[in-house]
């Protein structure tokens, strides 16, 4: 375990054989393909996020938040530090979720993690949602820039992080911040990223 590069405060779960975890989910005992490890890293998109609300914890404080696609949960984390009256987080891997459960016992802190794909579900009665590094393919970004859009224009606060991935949506979002992120070098063949915590262009975020 280690803290997250850009987010010290915030201890988590680690791997530190990247490519090694990799290839062994890619193909796992008895030839079944795993999800890949994405829980298993501090992936930057989601730690300008949780930068982010760390040093704006008004945009938090006694709200409720949904995080998606939260990984190791590194923003739903810090979204609970920052002062979160509840803090929901979902996954599609089982193995995220325990990951997940896991840190935030590390952290100290309640994070209520669900198993289940919500982008084509109507937006829960939340106060702020989250997402960091969710544009790396075409369906994944057209499926949450819907669901963020659509949560945006209830009023909530909405806050994705991502690090220049091939898919983010730029014409639809706003930008609020920018990070250089230390990243493994191993999966992102850089030390750096450059990192944008965007809001939708419709409902922008009122902080």
């Amino acid at each position: 375990m280690r803290a997250a590069s850009a987010v010290p405060e915030i201890v988590l779960h680690q791997a530190d054989d990247a490519i090694g975890l990799w290839e062994r989910t890619e193909l796992a005992a008895g030839g079944a393909q795993l999800p890949p490890p994405f829980w298993a890293f501090a992936w930057a998109g989601g730690q300008a996020v949780a930068r982010y609300l760390l040093d704006h914890p008004d945009v938090v404080r006694g709200r409720r938040v949904l995080d998606l696609a939260a990984g190791g949960g590194v923003t739903a984390i810090a979204a609970a530090l920052a002062g979160a009256s509840a803090v929901t987080a979902t996954e599609i891997d089982p193995a995220a979720v325990e990951a997940l459960a896991l840190n935030a016992a590390l952290n100290h802190v309640a994070v209520d993690a669900v198993c289940r794909d919500v982008l084509d579900e109507p937006v829960p009665d939340v106060d702020v949602v989250t997402a960091g590094d969710v544009f790396y393919n075409r369906d994944m970004a057209a499926r949450v820039l819907a669901f963020v859009q659509r949560a945006a224009a209830t009023g909530g606060a909405v806050l994705v992080g991502d690090p220049g991935r091939a898919y983010v949506p730029r014409a639809d979002l706003v930008e609020l911040a920018r990070y250089d992120i230390p990243v493994t070098i191993d999966l992102e063949s850089a030390e750096i990223k450059a990192t944008r915590v965007w809001t939708p262009k419709r409902g922008r975020m009122d902080a």
